[in-house]
């Protein structure tokens, strides 16, 4: 589990290409490999990998065919950063909401509003997906524990939405450098997914009557 409070960047330093499949070796500082060994769960922009080696600095995960399709992650190259989230353990504060790691869906950069000490981005979901979005309601960007600002729909027939960054967050992920076309992971709030798809359910059986 992870709770989208993002720890820090981190920059990717190689990548291994293989059929359907990829290695990224990322260089991780002291702070972020404390305590971190094989096996333990990390989130790269929201998607939840495992580390396969550490050497040194340096940190490997593999990627498979299916983290290809659904992120991000496919088009990164060596020198590019991602949001770094090591996974929850029991106890620690939960500041954003609770994340699983599985990305349900990419949505791209559409705009970007400038204000004194905060920005505010557009995103542009497919309409399948746009159920699932609330105004105030939590979605993961990238990784980043978000709140829903406005939602509209878009000429294309899918679904836009926004959301307001402070300084914070923008010094601290790669959100600073998103432009319009930039894909970035979404991430739906499994709690608002379940609860609509029961909904949904329901109304649809008793129609069915």
């Amino acid at each position: 589990m992870f709770t989208g409070i993002v720890q820090g960047v981190a920059r990717v330093v190689a990548v291994r290409e293989l059929d359907d499949f990829r290695v990224h070796v990322l260089e991780m500082p002291p702070a972020m490999r404390e305590g971190l060994e094989v096996g333990a769960s990390v989130a790269h922009n929201g998607v939840c990998l495992t580390v396969t080696a550490i050497e040194g600095d340096s940190v490997s995960f593999d990627l498979m065919r299916e983290t290809l399709r659904l992120t991000n992650l496919g088009a990164i190259t060596p020198g590019q950063c991602v949001n770094i989230e090591r996974a929850a353990r029991f106890g620690d504060e939960i500041g954003g909401h609770s994340m699983s790691g599985h990305i349900i869906s990419m949505a791209e950069v559409v705009a970007i509003e400038e204000a004194p000490n905060n920005r505010r981005l557009w995103f542009s979901l497919p309409e399948r997906l746009g159920r699932f979005v609330f105004e105030k309601g939590y979605i993961g960007v990238d990784g980043i524990s978000l709140t829903i600002g406005d939602v509209r729909p878009a000429e294309s027939g899918d679904v836009e939405f926004s959301v307001n960054l402070i300084p914070e967050t923008l010094s601290r992920t790669t959100l600073q450098d998103r432009a319009p076309g930039d894909q970035v992971n979404i991430e739906i709030d499994p709690q608002t997914q379940v609860i609509v798809e029961t909904v949904e359910r329901v109304l649809s059986q008793k129609s069915g009557v």
